[in-house]
């Protein structure tokens, strides 16, 4: 059996750590070994399931409980000696003892992170681009300073739960045992303090909800799909607590020239018959302007031309794609009598058999007289 490393420390926390320090530490190691932000890092998924399984166990008090005193055995629900989960050990202590009253109360909630849709131009992938967006969030109330309280007042110990943030349902069974149960306490929430006299801006709740415009820098390279991460600009914390994160989610519009394949464009052409037959030089464009591009005698329809460099670069890299350019053969629907000559002499010249037009009937005649 493998060795499990200490919650503790997996955390890098340490085992008097409070209920807000595991939290901010669990968020701060979710976000920075999750497995879409380590996408080539076979060892990342590994690393954000151990620090889930570890704050799943620490942010339990009970869960705590069992774990700081009979250590992994006891946070899976048995004690040494063979005592299984009884409804959970914590159950069957409180059954016996009383339900354990927590020294410190719950952790403020921290702020949500938010989403934010931005779409952006093959162009701006292509460059990296500053991209203004307006984002509706909650902030600090103004009045109160995000205190929640009336003129600056701080909050002060529930008495409903004594600052523990829990409180303590206990029931008789019929065989005489009494069986006890916590649960956040619902006057304060479980944050272990009240506001006796709330911000009337905010009605206590210590935020206010505004639209802000802010930045987002588009890095080179984006495509659909990428997220970019604005570090606390979610919604604000409850009184004080950390706010969470605005994460941009990227979707590429659709472009009127280029397909993306990749770091790869590929566009379509037109060309001249005559420019495909006696070779000469054309205008594309590509992401950076036009360039010339030149075509040999002699290229047939749907021939691709490379040209290096023009494509998108790599996200995670200094390498840049190229653009593919397929040509089109683009013939003449109306000609002068002077082409028409030149054309059929040309094809006299080579061999090739020229009709004079027809009608529909008359080929149909001719096809069934033969």
């Amino acid at each position: 059996m493998a060795h499990k490393r200490d919650y503790y420390e997996i955390l890098e926390v340490t085992a008097d750590a409070s209920s807000e320090d595991i939290k901010r530490a669990y968020r701060r190691l979710a976000r920075q070994h999750h497995p879409d932000v380590n996408p080539n890092d076979p060892t990342a998924e590994g690393r954000f399931k151990e620090v889930a399984e570890a704050y799943e166990v620490l942010s339990d008090p009970q869960k705590r409980f069992r774990y700081d005193r009979f250590g992994h055995a006891g946070a899976r629900g048995a004690a040494p000696g063979g005592f299984e989960d009884f409804g959970g050990f914590g159950d069957l202590f409180d059954a016996f003892f009383g339900a354990r009253q927590s020294p410190r109360a719950a952790a403020r909630e921290p702020g949500a992170d938010l989403r934010y849709d931005l779409e952006v131009t093959l162009e701006q992938a292509a460059q990296g681009a500053e991209r203004p967006i307006r984002v509706s969030r909650l902030v600090e109330c103004a009045v109160c300073e995000g205190t929640g309280g009336k003129s600056g007042a701080r909050p002060v110990t529930c008495p409903a739960c004594q600052g523990t943030g829990q409180v303590r349902h206990a029931t008789n069974s019929i065989f005489g045992m009494q069986f006890a149960s916590v649960a956040p306490c619902a006057r304060c929430r479980g944050m272990g303090s009240v506001i006796s006299d709330p911000c009337a801006a905010c009605s206590g709740r210590g935020t206010e909800r505004k639209t802000e415009q802010l930045t987002v820098s588009i890095p080179a390279g984006v495509d659909s799909g990428s997220r970019l991460r604005l570090p606390g600009k979610g919604d604000a914390g409850m009184r004080g607590a950390p706010p969470g994160d605005l994460y941009v989610l990227i979707h590429m519009r659709p472009h009127d020239v280029f397909e993306r394949r990749g770091t790869e464009i590929v566009c379509e052409i037109p060309l001249a018959f005559t420019t495909a037959a006696l070779g000469g030089r054309i205008t594309v464009p590509t992401l950076d302007g036009h360039t010339e591009l030149r075509i040999p005698p002699g290229t047939q329809p749907g021939a691709a031309f490379r040209i290096k460099g023009k494509g998108l670069p790599d996200l995670h890299g200094a390498h840049r794609g190229d653009q593919h350019v397929v040509v089109r053969l683009q013939v003449p629907t109306h000609l002068t009598e002077k082409q028409r000559r030149l054309l059929e002499a040309f094809a006299h010249s080579g061999g090739d058999h020229v009709e004079d037009d027809k009608s529909l009937f008359d080929k149909v005649k001719d096809a069934f007289g033969k």
